[in-house]
C-alpha cells in the first residue's frame, strides 16, 4: 500500500520529466539534422527526414497520463506540441519548394523554440540518466591537498622536438 502511494506522489515528476526528455531530444535533433534535411528534400523530394526529425517518441501518451499534471503545466505542454503539430502539418503537405520550406522552418522553429522555452521553465530540464540536473555551471578549481600532491602521479607530457642547431 505505501509503495503504490510512493509511486502515486512521483507520477507527476516522472511525467514533467518524460515530457521534457521527449521536447529536448526534438529540439535537439532538430538543430543536429537543421541543413542536411532540407538538402535531402531538395534533392530526393522526401519529406521523411523532416518529418522523421520532429516524431515524438512518446506516443502513447494519453490524456489519463498528462492528467497527472498541474493545469499550468498541461497547459505549456499543449502549446509546445501544438508549434510541433504545426511544423508537422507543414511538412507534410507543402508544395513548397524547398528554398521556401527551409524559410518556412525558419519561423516555426522560432515559435517552436519560445514555446520550448516556457516549457523548460514550467517543468524544469530534464533529469539524466544518472539522475543529475545539467544547469549552467562555471568550473571551478581548487588546489588538492599538499599530502594528494606528494601522492599524485608525474604527468606525462610530451615535450615537442626541439629543432636541431
Amino acid at each position: 500500500m505505501a509503495r503504490r502511494k510512493k509511486l502515486l506522489d512521483q507520477t507527476p515528476a516522472r511525467v514533467q520529466n518524460l515530457v521534457a526528455l521527449d521536447a529536448a531530444l526534438i529540439m535537439r535533433r532538430l538543430e543536429a539534422r537543421r541543413d542536411e534535411m532540407f538538402t535531402l528534400f531538395s534533392r530526393l523530394r522526401s519529406r521523411e527526414p523532416m518529418l522523421s526529425t520532429i516524431s515524438t517518441r512518446f506516443t502513447s501518451a494519453t490524456f489519463h497520463d498528462l492528467a497527472h499534471l498541474p493545469e499550468k503545466d498541461q497547459a505549456v505542454v499543449h502549446a509546445f506540441y501544438e508549434r510541433l503539430d504545426e511544423m508537422r502539418w507543414y511538412f507534410t503537405y507543402t508544395e513548397d519548394m524547398p528554398s521556401t520550406v527551409q524559410q518556412t522552418f525558419i519561423a516555426l522553429y522560432r515559435r517552436l523554440e519560445d514555446a520550448y522555452r516556457l516549457l523548460l521553465v514550467a517543468l524544469g530540464p530534464p533529469v539524466t540518466p544518472d539522475a543529475a540536473v545539467v544547469v549552467e555551471v562555471e568550473p571551478v578549481r581548487s588546489p588538492p591537498p599538499s599530502s594528494e600532491v606528494a601522492l599524485a602521479r608525474p604527468s606525462r607530457r610530451r615535450s615537442s622536438p626541439r629543432p636541431a642547431p
